[in-house]
């Protein structure tokens, strides 16, 4: 089955429109898809959705004109420090974009620059890594989501400069710690492939070492493109799905007739 639940839209920081998404997923063949555009930040206006209502209408029009062609599913990709969440989503992906610290807000996935000034701001990247994924595990606990999004997402550019986090043996250990922490709360987590078509990783978020902890935990996953343009809907999923057979994973999720189904990878 050809699906995605991670897509973003002009309604935040996406390319196209959510019915030229729509379009071409249709002409594609996908099943379904699953819109998830940034909530709305108050302190971070670059990248989110201003108008959530209208995101809302939107999605739901398109819902209702295309459903005897596509299963269209009405999610928001909710950053830890938004403010409020509205009622009426399908499904949410929790994700964390940024780190605090004093009251400042400081992003991890913007450049390698701002990741470079968060690491100097926590003293290290371990200081770093524990407060990002401690933020993300409270989260987890305490706010009700489907979705882990890209859960080791501070590694967004270890490919781009000389690795500051994959290659230490002790950042690995900190990230596993948290990850069994997580997976205590039985969320799904994504298999996230979007840095893989914006040329920033050529391997999907989490990492290997963490997704074989996944797949000995039988943590539940679903694959997404994290698509910013139609084109990437369903970027490196053959790829990924033969690297998450080899691992050892047999199912991965996806949204069907309105509630998460098992399917097999193969």
């Amino acid at each position: 089955m050809l699906a995605n639940f991670h897509t973003h839209t002009n309604f935040s920081d996406g390319k196209d429109s959510p019915e030229d998404n729509v379009i071409y997923a249709i002409e594609q063949g996908f099943e379904s898809l699953g819109f998830t555009d940034h909530s709305y930040m108050d302190f971070d206006l670059s990248y989110c959705v201003k108008d959530t209502k209208g995101y809302m209408a939107e999605i739901n029009r398109l819902k209702e004109k295309y459903k005897s062609e596509i299963e269209i599913y009405l999610g928001i990709e909710e950053d830890i420090f938004s403010k409020n969440r509205e009622n009426g989503f399908d499904y949410i992906i929790g994700s964390v974009h940024y780190v605090k610290k004093d009251g400042e807000y400081y992003p991890i996935d913007y450049d390698i620059e701002n990741t470079k000034n968060a690491i100097e701001v926590f003293g290290g990247p371990l200081q770093l890594a524990e407060n990002y994924f401690e933020s993300l595990c409270e989260y987890i606990e305490t706010k009700k989501l489907d979705i882990v999004g890209h859960f080791d997402l501070i590694t967004k550019f270890d490919e781009q400069n000389a690795p500051i986090f994959l290659g230490n043996g002790e950042y690995i250990e900190i990230a596993k710690k948290y990850l069994k922490r997580a997976m205590k709360s039985q969320p799904i987590f994504e298999i996230n492939t979007g840095a893989i078509s914006r040329k920033l990783r050529t391997t999907p978020y989490p990492c290997e070492e963490l997704l074989y902890e996944l797949c000995k935990n039988d943590a539940k996953i679903v694959l997404s493109s994290d698509s910013h343009q139609k084109e990437h809907l369903d970027f490196w999923f053959k790829e990924a799905k033969d690297m998450l057979y080899e691992i050892g994973f047999r199912n991965s999720y996806i949204i069907k007739n309105n509630r998460f189904e098992s399917r097999k990878i193969r």
